[in-house]
């Protein structure tokens, strides 16, 4: 019995690849190979095609996985899931129309008076470093800046030539956009709303197909790593933008709001923040290299207490995966799916690695109980004679206790 049920231990693919040459497996490699390029080419033509579908059903998706915590919060009171999702909808759709009246017309506003100034800080910029060439060159240093302030001039005038050729196609992107793209927002927006009804009967339906064993553990590792993922983001980047806001309304910098706000959106990306930091840093080097340095120092207090006191005290670990793992996931997202992939790369990655841990899991408990399996009683001699040893002991030692059982009785039967 025991050597039939290791017989079937390992599945069939393993025992099919165990039993190939080398030479063979080398071939099915090589065949295996193009059949998977094929079948990704494949793919992300199929993505491409469908891209803005994706988008809006993605998007709805996520929105409704967000929002779907305080619907849950609001059940716990004893309120029924369809009145909370109508009380939670519409109150999303209120603080993006306040943030949308309030925040962006102001940092649509301080955009423009950067992109008019930026030339007066190039001008600014080249001076400083002229400034700076000239207390090198009386200190008797061996440096020259004139070269890189020529370079720093010619190039920062192409980028100013192209922001601003961005900026126009940005206007006419939105023209565009108010005309073309209106029916996916109703469509993101009806489907978000749909699926915050109804996200427990859909996910049900989506996870019935799966084996019944995997339902619950991809399910649980699914939502733990979106939700660790998304909260931990956007704690940190609310907290990061808040803080930065008010650093820099505090230290005069100019357009403060704007670099503020620019920072804690890019910190909805791992790696966001901290280029967004550099970058404002730059900008405001141009213009005063000592009001810079403050800010430098400024964003690196708030974002080191950010991460390292206020996200981990409220989520923990967020993604438990390699920084490197992380950039690649980034990377790959980008290329794949734009700035939607950029958002859900890391929580993809994150169930990839949970899956080929519980592979590696389940492979490894099988190796290790197949040895132990095939020495069965039936096929390996010493193990019968173990048995056998085994039981003589125990027939042995329950005979000396019904002798000692016996013996007892007849003494108290004597004295009686």
């Amino acid at each position: 019995m025991v050597g039939s049920g290791s017989s079937t231990s390992k599945s069939r693919l393993v025992r099919w690849w165990e039993a190939l040459t080398p030479l063979s497996r080398l071939l099915a490699i090589a065949l295996a190979a193009p059949l998977t390029v094929l079948n990704a080419w494949a793919f992300s033509e199929i993505f491409g095609y469908f891209r803005s579908l994706f988008i809006v059903i993605l998007t709805a998706a996520l929105s409704a996985f967000l929002l779907n915590y305080p619907v849950r919060w609001l059940e716990k009171g004893r309120i029924k899931r369809g009145q909370a999702a109508i009380l939670v909808f519409l109150a999303a759709i209120l603080i993006v129309m306040a943030l949308g009246v309030t925040l962006v017309p102001l940092a649509f506003t301080q955009a423009q008076q950067l992109v008019a100034r930026l030339p007066e800080w190039i001008d600014s910029g080249r001076r400083q470093l002229v400034m700076l060439d000239e207390r090198i060159s009386v200190l008797g240093l061996p440096i020259s800046l004139d070269g890189l302030a020529a370079q720093l001039n010619a190039r920062l005038t192409g980028e100013l030539q192209s922001i601003a050729g961005q900026t126009l196609n940005l206007a006419l992107s939105l023209t565009v956009f108010t005309v073309v793209r209106l029916l996916d927002i109703l469509l993101t927006v009806v489907l978000t709303f749909y699926l915050l009804q109804n996200s427990q009967a859909i996910w049900s339906s989506l996870i019935g197909w799966l084996p019944t064993r995997f339902q619950q553990p991809f399910s649980k590792t699914l939502r733990l790593s979106f939700q660790n993922y998304f909260f931990g983001q956007i704690i940190s980047a609310t907290c990061m933008g808040l803080g930065l806001t008010s650093a820099f309304l505090l230290l005069k910098v100019p357009f403060g709001l704007l670099f503020g706000l620019t920072i804690g959106l890019m910190a909805l990306v791992p790696f966001g923040g901290t280029v967004g930091i550099v970058l404002v840093t730059l900008l405001v080097a141009l213009q005063n290299i000592g009001l810079a340095f403050q800010l430098l120092a400024v964003a690196l207090i708030v974002q080191q207490i950010v991460e390292n006191f206020i996200a981990p005290r409220v989520l923990g670990t967020v993604t438990g995966l390699n920084p490197f793992w992380v950039f690649i996931a980034i990377l790959a997202g980008a290329r794949i799916g734009g700035l939607l992939g950029v958002v859900v790369a890391v929580p993809i990655a994150v169930l990839l690695k949970e899956f080929l841990i519980a592979v590696r899991t389940v492979t490894h408990r099988d190796d290790h109980a197949h040895p132990s399996s095939e020495y069965s009683s039936s096929e390996h001699p010493l193990s019968e004679i173990g048995s056998s040893a085994k039981e003589r002991t125990q027939k042995e030692k329950s005979r000396d206790v019904k002798q000692l059982q016996i013996s007892e009785v007849s003494k108290q039967e004597s004295e009686l």
